[in-house]
């Protein structure tokens, strides 16, 4: 039976992402995100509970993060988890869980990101009722 690692994610980015670039000029970006759920306890008290995530990204996907996302921006993030094994100095095991990215969506509202100074990368409205499309158009 064959395995399934898929992870999904809507979240606010923590930090400017950290891009280097490895030998070959192959860029990868490292940055947290957070993750919030809220929910009420049994006295209707709201509560939330945030989980940070270290996203790794790698080639053209580090690259869009290094020129479009900022500490504040909210992405939805698909990927897979890994987890890292190594040794430090002193002999200690140490390991580290991340999510690598596969696939990302910029959820910022457009004026948001324009003040962010983002490029003017103009998504179309699928809005049916503006007459923008028709369903007869969907290639499904």
């Amino acid at each position: 039976m064959r395995g399934l690692n898929k992870v999904m994610l809507i979240g606010n980015i923590g930090k400017e992402p950290d891009v280097q670039y490895l030998e070959g000029n192959i860029a990868v970006a490292k940055f947290p995100l957070a993750t919030t759920e809220t929910y009420k306890d049994k006295n209707g008290t709201l509560i939330s509970q945030t989980e940070w995530h270290t996203i790794v990204l790698w080639r053209g996907l580090a690259e869009l993060a290094q020129k479009h996302l900022h500490k504040g921006s909210l992405i939805y993030l698909e990927g897979r988890i890994r987890t890292r094994n190594w040794e430090d100095k002193d002999k200690n095991r140490r390991s580290s869980t991340e999510i690598t990215g596969d696939n990302l969506v910029m959820l910022d509202k457009r004026k948001e990101q324009s003040e962010q100074g983002a490029e003017n990368a103009t998504i179309p409205d699928m809005n049916f009722e503006a007459g923008n499309m028709h369903k007869d158009d969907l290639p499904f």
